[in-house]
């Protein structure tokens, strides 16, 4: 049975002697090299764990030296569990040497793999979980050394520092199943991206300091809080992506990361990436150990050959290998964390949306009623992939239709979507949504919320024709931050540049590829708008 805490706020006794072996002393040669890492440690009173513990030597240094301001040691060991003399003398000399530094500790003594079961269940509920100081020098096995790190792994909080002994154990060949480092670089190998490593390679101990945030991994029945995460349920995104999109789709990557609390799983259909562009999207996700990214091919011959690229959305509900997921246009900013939304009850409705802006009962051709946007959609693909035949024979009566793939969304699920709040999906800010009309009124509630916008949607063309920023009736027009004017009358144009600083896109602002951009889409912009009053000049002149 595991001992108790041992609570002492007495100084320590110095009128008693440390009982060590001097023949067992296989610590004290680490101790310099130790001390330069107390500095790492950030919290002012430190818990340490340690596995293998023999007669406490290292165990006392450490609360003597690291923890001389407060904090605790908790250490394993089997001690032969009880069973012979010498064990339980080692488990006296512990209990005795840890007692005269006068700190707080624990000894468990247990083999490892039951004794850090224990701890976690223990961990789970405890206010401010982890360990901050972790030595792993117990089983030489291969296995039983992989198996401590992964477990102490599990209760390391990030910024912890974690030593693993005898990586250079010279009793039996490195790489034999019966020495510790093949454990250790499994380990490594394993969690690769989620530490530094502090030590050199010559070094006879191996020390991370963990980059990562603290994850247990799973609950006991007895705890009742935070099931998704214990269970690996996290979020899945998705979104459909060509090459004049694939920076934009790097601003919304982005901003989920950087504001949602849940892992992320990103299902990037692709529609004609370069190879460069798929491996910026997907370092997007490298700076979170939470996040990353599919890449989805759509099979031949669907919607999005007969129809055009804003049909993936709807291609891509067979293929996307799970039941739910949240669709992003690739021109919205993410500003909030998206679990919440993730969160919400459909209510066996196949999808939650927001109202559109711009035609909140739908536009001239469309059934008058209810009409939502769709560059925000949070889908329940199980439940869609049953009508998925209905779906399609919708969509393909309206493949010409003015708003597409939107048309046929709100036609087939005209009475079964679920409304979303609408700063979930913030359209026409700084122009159309500031505009009165009479459906507009009939959100005006909603409205207001968008002022706190949770998803922001660039709405309107990337570079919008030459008669749309002329025309003293459309002002301000709509458009895109990054196209060749910008997108002049939004509030939220300069936090998608500062977004965009946060990708590897960094500085293409300032780039002569951005000027030469901008100046070309003038040009075609420029061009086109001649071409066309040339042709309604001599449309009229020909009728004459």
């Amino acid at each position: 049975m595991a001992h108790a805490s041992i609570q002492s706020d007495e100084a320590p006794d110095d009128t008693k002697s440390y009982r060590f072996t001097p023949t067992q002393d296989w610590f004290s040669f680490n101790v310099d090299a130790w001390k330069i890492l107390f500095p790492r440690v950030q919290s002012p009173h430190p818990r340490v764990l340690e596995i293998g513990s023999w007669e406490g030597r290292s165990a006392v240094f450490l609360a003597t030296e690291l923890c001389g301001e407060g904090g605790e040691v908790v250490c394993i060991d089997h001690f032969d569990l009880m069973q012979s003399a010498a064990g339980r003398e080692r488990y006296s000399k512990i209990t005795h040497n840890l007692s005269l530094t006068g700190k707080r500790f624990r000894i468990l003594d247990e083999f490892s793999f039951p004794a850090l079961m224990v701890l976690l269940k223990e961990e789970m509920d405890y206010p401010n979980p982890g360990y901050d100081w972790i030595y792993v020098d117990g089983s030489h096995e291969a296995d039983d050394t992989f198996l401590d790190g992964e477990l102490v792994w599990r209760l390391a909080r990030k910024g912890a520092i974690v030593i693993f002994d005898d990586y250079h154990w010279d009793k039996e060949p490195a790489d034999s199943i019966h020495h510790p480092k093949r454990g250790i670089d499994a380990f490594m190998t394993l969690h690769r991206g989620e530490f530094d490593v502090l030590s050199s390679p010559e070094q006879y101990q191996v020390v991370l300091q963990k980059t990562t945030e603290m994850r247990i991994g799973f609950l006991a029945k007895e705890v009742g809080h935070g099931l998704d995460r214990a269970l690996g349920y996290g979020i899945h995104v998705a979104l459909t992506v060509d090459a004049s999109y694939a920076m934009a789709a790097g601003v919304v990557i982005r901003g989920c990361i950087k504001h949602t609390s849940a892992r992320i799983t990103f299902y990037i259909v692709d529609l004609g990436l370069s190879l460069g562009d798929r491996q910026r999207l997907e370092s997007c996700t490298k700076s979170a150990n939470d996040a990353t990214a599919v890449f989805v091919t759509l099979p031949q011959g669907g919607l999005t050959a007969k129809g055009g690229k804003t049909w993936a959305k709807l291609d891509m509900i067979p293929v996307l290998p799970v039941e739910r997921v949240l669709y992003l246009d690739a021109d919205v900013l993410v500003r909030a964390d998206l679990r919440s939304l993730w969160d919400i009850d459909l209510v066996g409705r196949p999808l939650g949306t927001v109202r559109d802006v711009g035609f909140p009962m739908g536009h001239e051709g469309m059934h008058r009623g209810p009409y939502f946007n769709a560059g925000v959609l949070l889908m329940d693909l199980a439940r869609i992939r049953t009508e998925w035949d209905a779906l399609t024979a919708t969509a393909e009566t309206l493949l010409g239709a003015e708003y597409a793939d939107q048309d046929a969304l709100n036609t087939h699920f005209r009475d079964t979507w679920l409304p979303l709040p609408m700063k979930w999906n913030a359209q026409g800010l700084g122009t159309y949504a500031e505009l009165q009309s009479a459906d507009r009124a009939l959100i005006e509630a909603g409205l207001s919320e968008m002022k706190n916008a949770a998803i922001v949607h660039f709405t309107g063309p990337v570079n919008p024709a030459m008669e749309h920023i002329m025309n003293p009736y459309l002002q301000p027009y709509t458009a895109k931050p990054w196209g060749y004017v910008g997108a002049p009358g939004h509030p939220y144009t300069s936090e998608w540049w500062k977004a965009l600083d946060e990708t590897p896109w960094a500085g293409w602002r300032l780039t002569d590829e951005h000027k030469e951009y901008c100046a070309s889409e003038r040009g075609k912009a420029m061009q086109s708008a001649c071409q066309r009053f040339t042709d309604k000049v001599r449309s009229v002149t020909d009728v004459a």
